[in-house]
This record gives C-alpha cells, sequence and structure tokens, in this order.
C-alpha cells in the first residue's frame, strides 16, 4: 500500500470530488440492478458520503516486489477499457496474452475507482498506467506536486457517446433557456466541461446560470428530483430515471449530440516512459489492435464483454452494456487527437486541455494566478508514432465525421436546440466575409461546431431594415452562405450539415422590432447559428 505523499493536501480535495464523479462506479453504480441497489441501501442508511459503496474501493496492488516485465495499469469501472482487456485476455498477467506473446511482457489491469488511491500508488511506483479525461488532465499538470512526476499523455482510449447528459424540467426547451437557472453539477468534473461548452453553444457564460455544487453526479440526479432545481448534469442512465420521476421534465442533451468533449486518455511518468519504452510502444500498438479488431467486428464484442465484466464483478450483459456509451479510438483517432495530423480540423486533446485550463482558472480547481504546462510538454507521441508502420489499412483509420442529408424544409423550422447570435460586420450591400469575420466565427463558433459535431448547424442571416425587404433576404441569404462556406472550406464540414437561410429584416432582435436607432439597426445585423437535431 502505498502512504499519502506529503504535500499532495492542494489537490486533495480536487480529486477526491473526481474520484466520486467521473471514475466512481460510473456504470456500476447507473447501469446495473446491483448499482441501483447500493445507492439505495446508502440513502436509507444514510451514509450519502458513501455513496459509492465499497466495491468502489478497487483492487488495490498486490504487495511485494514488482516483476519488472509486467506494466501494472489503472482501470476504473467504464467500457472504454474492453480493447486493452481483450488483448490481454483478461485483466491478470497472463501467458496467454497476445501483448506475451507478440511483444513479450505481461500486463497487469487493476480496477481502483479511488482516484487518491490511485494516485498515491502512482506516484509509490505501483501503478506505470493511470487513466483520466483530457479536460481534466491540467488539474493533474498544474501546479502540484503530482507535476514533479511529469505525467505525460500517451493514448486517447474513446470519446462519450450517451454516457453524459444534461436533463431539464418543464418551460425549458432550449439551451438558451438555461439562462438564471439553477443547475445541479459535480465540481470540478467532467460535467463542467460538459455544461460549459453547452452554455457556449447558445452564447452564455458559466456565470449566466446558477451553479449548485455537488461531490459527484449521481447527488446531482437526486437534487434534480427536488423542487428546487431546474437542470442537472448527470449520466446514463440517471438522465432517464430522474426524467421519469419529474413530471414534464426531458432530456436537453447527451454527448451522443455533444459528440467530441470528454475523451479518456491514459497518461505514465516521463521516467517511466524514458524506462520502459518498449513495453509503453508494445502496450499502445497491442491496445490499437483490439480496437480495430471491435470496431470492425460484433462478433468479437461478446469476449471483451466478458472479461469487462469479470473484472467488475458484474454480468456479460452488464459489460456489453458499459460498452455501448463510448467510441473506442483507434490508431487514426489517435494520431489526429494528438495533432500529427496536419489536415485534421477536429476536435483535439490540446483543445480540450487548453480550453479547460482557462476555464477551470475561472471557476476554480486550479490557482488563477499560475501557469499549466503547454499541451505539448505533457504528451508522449512517440508511441503513436512508432506504430504508423504497423497499423495500416482501413480498419486503423480515424472515425468518419458523420455523413449527413442535403437540408430539408421541415429543418429550416425545425426547434433550435440551442441558437448563438453573432455579430459580423459586412461591407454595405456586401456579402463576403473579410479577415475580422473570419476571426470572429473562428473564436465564438468553430469550437462549438467541433464539440457537437454530430448535429446540424443552421446559419441564419438577418438585417435591418434599410433597403427593400426583397433585396434583404436575398443579402441575408448571401451572408449566411459565405459564412456555411468558410466553415466548409476551414473547418472540411459537410456543406449537408448546414441549413442557409435568409431573413432579411423579419427576425429583429426584442426590444429593436422598429429598428428605432442605429444601436438597434446594429443589433438586428447579425448572423445566427442554431443546433438542430441530434
Amino acid at each position: 500500500m502505498a502512504t499519502r505523499l506529503t504535500g499532495f493536501s492542494k489537490l486533495v480535495i480536487t480529486l477526491l470530488i473526481l474520484a466520486g464523479i467521473f471514475f466512481g462506479g460510473r456504470y456500476l453504480l447507473n447501469q446495473t440492478k446491483f448499482g441501483q441497489d447500493l445507492k439505495n441501501q446508502a440513502q436509507q442508511a444514510g451514509t450519502e458520503n458513501k455513496s459509492d459503496g465499497s466495491d468502489n474501493k478497487g483492487t488495490k496492488p498486490s504487495g511485494g516486489p514488482r516483476d519488472p516485465n509486467t506494466l501494472r495499469v489503472q482501470l476504473v469501472t467504464w467500457g472504454g477499457y474492453a480493447p486493452g482487456l481483450y488483448f490481454n485476455e483478461g485483466a491478470a498477467p497472463n501467458e496467454n496474452s497476445r501483448y506475451f506473446k507478440d511483444y513479450g511482457f505481461k500486463v497487469e489491469f487493476k480496477v481502483e475507482n479511488d482516484l487518491i488511491n490511485a494516485m498515491n500508488a502512482w506516484m509509490a511506483g505501483e501503478y506505470d498506467v493511470l487513466v483520466q479525461t483530457a479536460d481534466a488532465f491540467p488539474l493533474y499538470t498544474g501546479p502540484n506536486d503530482i507535476n514533479e512526476f511529469k505525467p505525460m499523455a500517451f493514448m486517447q482510449v474513446d470519446w462519450s457517446r450517451g454516457g453524459d447528459a444534461i436533463i431539464v424540467k418543464r418551460g425549458i426547451n432550449t439551451v438558451n433557456d438555461l439562462k438564471g437557472k439553477k443547475i445541479a453539477v459535480a465540481v470540478p468534473s467532467p460535467a463542467q466541461t460538459l455544461l460549459n461548452n453547452t452554455l457556449e453553444a447558445a452564447g452564455l457564460k458559466y456565470s449566466d446560470v446558477t451553479v449548485i455544487e455537488t461531490t459527484d453526479n449521481l447527488k446531482a440526479a437526486e437534487q434534480f428530483r427536488s423542487g428546487d432545481i431546474d437542470a442537472a448534469v448527470v449520466w446514463s442512465p440517471d438522465d432517464i430515471l430522474a426524467t421519469k420521476d419529474v413530471a414534464g421534465s426531458k432530456i436537453l442533451l447527451t454527448t451522443k449530440q455533444q459528440s467530441h468533449i470528454i475523451a479518456d486518455i491514459m497518461f505514465a511518468s516521463e521516467k517511466t516512459i524514458n524506462e520502459k519504452k518498449n513495453m509503453i510502444h508494445g502496450f499502445y500498438e497491442g491496445w490499437m489492435k483490439g480496437v480495430a479488431e471491435l470496431n470492425g467486428s460484433t462478433a468479437n464484442h461478446p469476449k471483451a464483454a466478458r472479461y469487462l465484466a469479470e473484472l467488475n464483478g458484474l454480468t456479460p450483459e452488464d459489460g456489453l452494456g458499459m460498452m455501448s456509451n463510448v467510441y473506442w479510438t483507434g490508431q487514426g483517432d489517435n494520431v489526429n487527437f494528438f495533432g500529427l495530423n496536419s489536415a485534421y480540423k477536429g476536435q483535439r486533446g490540446q483543445d480540450l486541455y487548453e480550453k479547460m485550463s482557462k476555464k477551470f482558472k475561472e471557476i476554480g480547481g486550479l490557482p488563477a494566478t499560475e501557469d499549466v504546462p503547454s499541451w505539448r510538454s505533457v504528451i508522449y507521441t512517440g508511441a503513436v508514432t512508432a506504430a504508423q508502420a504497423n497499423l495500416t489499412g482501413p480498419s486503423y483509420e480515424a472515425e468518419r465525421s458523420k455523413e449527413f442529408s442535403p437540408a430539408t424544409k421541415a429543418e429550416r423550422v425545425a426547434p433550435a436546440l440551442a441558437s448563438k447570435p453573432i455579430s459580423i460586420t459586412f461591407a454595405s450591400g456586401k456579402f463576403a466575409l473579410d479577415e475580422n469575420a473570419k476571426t470572429i466565427i473562428d473564436l465564438q463558433f468553430s469550437e462549438v461546431a467541433k464539440s457537437f459535431a454530430n448535429v446540424k448547424v443552421r446559419i441564419e442571416g438577418n438585417t435591418d431594415n434599410v433597403g427593400s425587404k426583397a433585396s434583404n433576404v436575398v443579402l441575408s441569404e448571401k451572408r449566411a452562405k459565405a459564412v456555411a462556406d468558410y466553415l466548409k472550406s476551414q473547418y472540411g464540414i459537410d456543406p449537408n450539415r448546414f441549413v442557409v437561410i435568409g431573413n432579411g429584416p423579419d427576425k429583429p432582435v426584442a426590444g429593436c422590432e422598429a429598428n428605432a436607432d442605429e444601436a438597434c439597426k446594429a443589433r438586428n445585423r447579425r448572423t445566427e447559428f442554431q443546433l438542430i437535431g441530434g
């Protein structure tokens, strides 16, 4: 057992919260009858602060000397780790493992849902590799004692695809309606990341809502059931269960729509990477082979689910359920995620890391006056690049962008999930974008387009009342199309993803219907981005 290291207290509270939030029995407590029974027992016993249950204490590293030929990897209760278990033929180090047969070393996977225990053990050398999310990684690399060990991310494991959600009560139909509302959120955690990016899609700030802080997403769901909370960030299936319990409530969105926001990663210390480089490389390459085989054929899923279930004390059916809320990222995805493909315009690890580094300074979790190391200094890409020569062919290519059908009449009037008005200045009577307009789009909408990669974007052009209505309608549509064309060329977005509308003067901003002064006219000359569909 590792002992707590001195000086670690700066992040104890943060990591303790994270332990209960993101990894603390995420699937176990939420998507199995056993987990639901555990939660009910905890509530009945009044042990609110121990709602993760005894099973969340995890499997501790065994005592005694470490086998230098075994890589020990911490996992949590989450379906993203099925490919590694599949390739290893289970969690235990064994000679039937393809890691042993193909690369000459063994891998031992251990469940440790308590991040305090995991981190102390990692710093004491009892684990070689730990798990985290890219958005929360700044909490590890920032100014604290953990950073003395130089943690370096070397693999993206998955994207959350439905495991995280925002639920709302009656009367809240869009993200814009969240303004001024009370929202239960686990703090600090990836739940904040999901909420922050959701608000940005509607032109809102974190400060535009009242965050009711909880210690985990389970408590956020419970608070949602009370009468004083308007919305909550929760996990599946609590999005379904909680909304069933509250009349008129519903699921506003999940990570199926905001598909590129919660990314699991694996990291090791710089020392471990240098001393066990061949093992790190082999571990990564074998995992990518497992991903390719699982993504390539559902016939391999029962085997992976069985190993996943065995590790977590669940049924094979639960294992399959765990795997359904993730997209396993392969070699091509890792190339893109770590910025090794200059042509890739989608969401990268650097985008998430840098954005949330700033955000955690604003909303808590990181000291506002101290810098976080750059993304380049906290990643190791050697494993990804070394595998390039061996991992070739269609099965190792990156996930393709969702294919969209051409815009329909129904999509022109469909309710918007979120609306974000942006003032883009055009020369009088013109529709060409100048450099300033392009910069505004880059700063205010490109990130939204990346994170909500699975939904359509309606771009509406609007004008003041100067000139004829007919000419303004034509001009506004040309301006909206110019914005869509820029997003297509700059970010490689499918043109069918856009629904282009020219409103002319017909949809003025509330309070400026008469275009009575220059200020109102300027507000009406806007381009509005709306997320629709799902």
